[in-house]
Parts: C-alpha cells; structure tokens; sequence
C-alpha cells in the first residue's frame, strides 16, 4: 500500500484528524507494518504497551475470559492501543486476529518525536483526546459509574 493511501487511511480516525498531514506521513513512513494470520495474537493482557496498531485490513477481536462481554469485533480503521501513543500502560485485553488482517504499528517514541516537530498538531490532539475523555467521563457519571 502507498504512503498516500496509508495518510487517507489514517485521516478516518478523530485522534489522526488534527495531525498535519506532513506529520502523518512522517508516522506512515515511520510505522512498521505486521500481516497477522487467522488466530494470531497481537499482544497479550498484561504485556506491557509501547506501541498503538492502526488496523489496515481484516478484523481482529478483544478476548478477556474474565469479561466476555469484552469480547468485541475491532474492523478495518480502528486505532487499538491509542494510550499506549502517550503513556506507559499495561495491555488491558488480548487481541487476536479473526481472519488475515494487516495493522500499522505506531512506536510511541515515533509519535512523541513527530509531535515535538508538529507542536501545533500535538496541541490539536491534546484537545481531541482532552474532549473524548470529557464525554466519556459525562456520559460513565450519567451512566451512575
């Protein structure tokens, strides 16, 4: 797939919607690319997460034993991990793939540095990402979490 497909691909996603699309590239180009089979395992609950997963292609699917109702269809243009672009966290599900999918895999250490470099891109998703969390939280507390 083109880099310019990749940045079209991308640009699906709130959070990549406030990045310039010099930036984009710049992850496009940096991502690395993994073909996973029906049955692979993307990471494991637990494991520790440095990196977030655009998904490209296929389907994958969230398995937690303990919550089966986690148990949800992640489909093409899906960012999985998105956390893990901006802090140090734990996987908190296993993903496996359902069919062959193919996923971008974003190093948070690329993401921090193209952000460094495109500081009106890092404040734009700052504020995306400050008011998904926002609704969120409105909508847990409306909820009665």
């Amino acid at each position: 797939m083109a880099l310019e497909d990749d940045v079209r691909d991308m640009v699906r996603l709130p959070l990549f919607q406030e990045i310039e699309p010099e930036a984009l590239r710049l992850l496009a180009f940096s991502a690395e690319t993994r073909i996973l089979r029906t049955g692979d395992v993307l990471f494991r609950k637990g494991e520790p997460s440095q990196d977030g997963f655009f998904v490209l292609s296929g389907s994958l699917q969230i398995e937690d034993p303990l919550h089966p109702a986690m148990q949800k269809i992640i489909p093409p243009f899906s960012l999985i991990g998105e956390m893990a672009l901006f802090t140090n966290t734990e996987r908190p599900a296993t993903i496996i793939a359902r069919e062959p999918a193919t996923v971008m895999q974003i190093g948070r250490h690329v993401f921090h540095r193209v952000m460094k470099e495109y500081p009106k891109s890092a404040r734009k998703a700052r504020a995306s990402i400050e008011a998904r969390l926002t609704a969120l939280t409105k909508s847990l507390a409306h909820e009665g979490f």
